[in-house]
């Protein structure tokens, strides 16, 4: 038996699909892939991550654990999307290095917070 990871969800406020759209299409650049049949699209916007993986936007009240995170992983361009999204105005911070994984962290506009690294 062999697992492997599929998608991951992530809380957003119910109007937040216009600005999960704008920081996860527009500033990171993902794919947005349609929600299957018999699935609320008014309730979910979901994302192509790479080959097969996806993320999982849903309406929820809950709030975001601060600590929890995603990573996603660049081919490259690291330091492009760092500079993009500081120009948005999203806050980003280094965090305790990796050796041969540039990384930064940055929060999502529902407070979901994200690693973004490169491997070299």
């Amino acid at each position: 038996m062999r697992l492997s990871l599929q998608h991951v969800s992530i809380p957003i406020p119910a109007d937040g699909d216009d600005a999960g759209r704008a920081f996860y299409g527009g500033l990171l650049g993902l794919e947005e892939r349609d929600v299957p049949p018999k699935l609320d699209p008014s309730e979910l916007v979901w994302f192509r991550v790479g080959d097969d993986l996806e993320l999982h936007l849903y309406h929820s009240d809950e709030r975001p654990n601060p600590s929890q995170h995603l990573c996603l992983r660049l081919d490259e361009g690291l330091a492009e999307l760092r500079a993009r999204l500081e120009a948005a105005g999203v806050e980003v911070e280094d965090t305790t290095e990796i050796v041969g994984r540039p990384r930064f962290m940055c929060r999502d506009p529902f407070g979901n917070r994200l690693e973004l690294t490169e491997w070299e």
